[in-house]
């Protein structure tokens, strides 16, 4: 039997709504016991969405679809310190030739040397946050591991750089090119070739797409350790290739722990098979654990081997307003010990990054007003009546106690769908107005939201920020995976603005060094913070990373300028 506490929980869920004249429903409020604060069912959570909305400021001028987005500075431009290496062969059109004979098809290679591609090419050359842009001539669309070994053995031979490219969807600039290098982009390697539903075991193709997996998993109920905002376009490979986190690493843990084999093409053209499906195999070193966040340096990932757990039948999203990062913490400690088990997910938002999907979308807050930090938390489990009582347990006790201000509840699969787009659709918004700035970090807990506080005085005070345009930095927010420590400080600016990257670089990453901290906590790498690597990692390691890159790739073609 439910405490007594919990019943109006029950009760409400009971209620019927009511239309309103204007068509939306009318969501009861409810009060604690205490009447301290209020919790809301979420009745009327309207299907989350992104749409261009004109706004009269001077910060949304950009986003006004009379204003073409701006031309992308080359990456060569904005990082005139990288060179390109002299070693590397110039691109003719005998090359191209030869890829058109090992692919057999015309739509397999976009060829910029013999003909005029720039427009085709411009997809492979600028990165979705339009922050980095290559040169490249030529991309080339491998459909198998044969046709990628003799696409990289040919490259190998000849010093022609390539870079791995997968959905695009990165955010380190590692996925596109910094000069000429031949895109390998893996979107027609993009199979499910089998799925044991005994054991969970998936294995797929590097180029399969996140969703479709996922989608496929659904149906034989089951689901993949990793979900992403980017999961209509990632691709797997690229995902284990740079160890993404994602929004489940809660639950399920990161890639190194999930990932039970890999296919990959090495630069010389080897293909290694380590496509293991065994739970335990302690026989040597682990070397597909070196795939696994190298970012395409030593190898290309052809495909994936993966446990895959049960999926919960029984899923619950709930969302928070709270007055203050300390009383995130206290929420997150109680959610710890009360849900446990059952706990898939706990996210962190500001108040800031919830004003920018707002004003983006055009979608009606989940909450009435405006709270200083949200939180949404996931629960998912196999009991629906089991998990439903600790969920309201919880509820009651940290609205109760003033730990959180007020909330809402998801009851359906749109609400909760809804729900998490506010947290999922955070990324997008803060680009609507230009660029971002975006650093992803780890950071001990309890001083996670200090530096978002501390860059936005730092900014403030250098002039930087302001609501008109010459201001180039609209605002400083943050948000991320509270329970991974792992914050996404983004910077959202009108414009790039060397002047501002300098004030932030390497100040955010001296501050995380003071601390121990990561700077990088599961974006990788790439260009952005290669220069940077010494403030998470020692000499001895640095040195160590060197000597495994040059055991795999000694001629350096793959992926270059990036990564170390």
């Amino acid at each position: 039997m439910a405490a007594p506490g919990s019943r109006w929980l029950l009760q409400l869920s009971k209620q019927t709504s009511r239309l309103s004249a204007e068509g939306h429903r009318l969501r009861p409020r409810i009060r604690s016991r205490r009447c301290l604060s209020s919790l809301r069912h979420g009745d009327n959570c309207s299907q989350f969405r992104f749409q261009h909305t004109h706004t009269s400021s001077a910060e949304g001028a950009e986003g006004d679809p009379a204003h073409p987005p701006k031309q992308v500075q080359y990456t060569s431009t904005t990082y005139p310190s990288i060179k390109r290496d002299t070693k590397f062969s110039q691109l003719t059109n005998e090359h191209v030739q030869h890829f058109k004979s090992i692919l057999g098809t015309e739509a397999a290679v976009i060829d910029g040397v013999s003909t005029d591609a720039s427009a085709d090419l411009e997809a492979f050359n600028t990165d979705w946050m339009r922050k980095y842009r290559g040169h490249t001539k030529l991309a080339v669309k491998p459909q198998t591991k044969e046709e990628l070994s003799r696409i990289l053995r040919y490259c190998n031979e000849h010093k022609l750089a390539v870079v791995p490219q997968g959905g695009n969807s990165g955010l380190v600039g590692g996925s596109v090119p910094v000069f000429d290098e031949i895109v390998i982009n893996l979107g027609r390697m993009n199979k499910i070739r089998s799925f044991d539903e005994v054991s969970g075991i998936l294995v797929v193709d590097g180029g399969c797409v996140l969703e479709i997996a996922d989608n496929y998993l659904a149906e034989r109920s089951h689901i993949f350790p990793l979900d992403l905002g980017a999961k209509g376009s990632c691709q797997i490979g690229g995902n284990v290739s740079t160890n993404a986190g994602g929004l489940r690493l809660l639950r399920y843990g990161n890639l190194h722990g999930n990932v039970l084999g890999v296919e990959a093409v090495l630069p010389d053209g080897t293909i290694v098979n380590d496509l293991s499906t065994l739970r335990k195999n302690n026989t040597g070193y682990d070397l597909k654990q070196l795939f696994i966040g190298s970012e395409g340096t030593i190898g290309i990932i052809t495909g994936v081997s993966i446990i895959c757990p049960k999926r919960s039948n029984a899923v619950n999203v709930a969302y928070f307003g709270l007055p203050s990062f300390d009383h995130v913490k206290k929420a997150f400690v109680e959610a710890k010990s009360q849900l446990s088990e059952i706990l898939s997910a706990f996210e962190l938002m500001d108040g800031r990054s919830q004003s920018f999907v707002h004003r983006v979308t055009g979608n009606k807050r989940p909450l009435e007003g405006d709270h200083p930090f949200y939180c949404l938390i996931e629960t998912s489990g196999s009991n629906a009546e089991h998990d439903s009582e600790k969920l309201e347990s919880f509820l009651e006790h940290v609205m109760g106690s003033e730990i959180v201000s007020d909330g809402v509840l998801a009851q359906d699969e749109s609400q909760r769908s809804s729900l998490w787009g506010w947290r999922e659709g955070i990324t997008e918004a803060i680009g609507h107005y230009g660029g971002t700035y975006k650093y992803d970090l780890s950071i001990p807990l309890d001083e996670l939201y200090k530096l978002v506080d501390d860059t936005r005085d730092r900014l403030t005070e250098m002039g930087f920020v302001g609501d008109d345009e010459k201001h180039p930095v609209i605002d400083v927010v943050g948000y991320g995976h509270m329970g991974d420590s792992n914050l996404h400080l983004n910077v959202p600016v009108r414009r790039y603005d060397k002047e501002v990257e300098k004030a932030l670089e390497p100040w955010v990453y001296e501050w995380i060094a003071k601390r121990t901290g990561s700077i990088s906590a599961e974006h990788g790498l790439g260009i952005a913070k290669r220069d940077f690597v010494g403030y998470s990692k020692n000499e001895t390691m640095i040195a160590l990373m060197k000597q495994v890159k040059q055991l795999f790739d000694p001629v350096g073609i793959m992926n270059p300028y990036k990564y170390l």
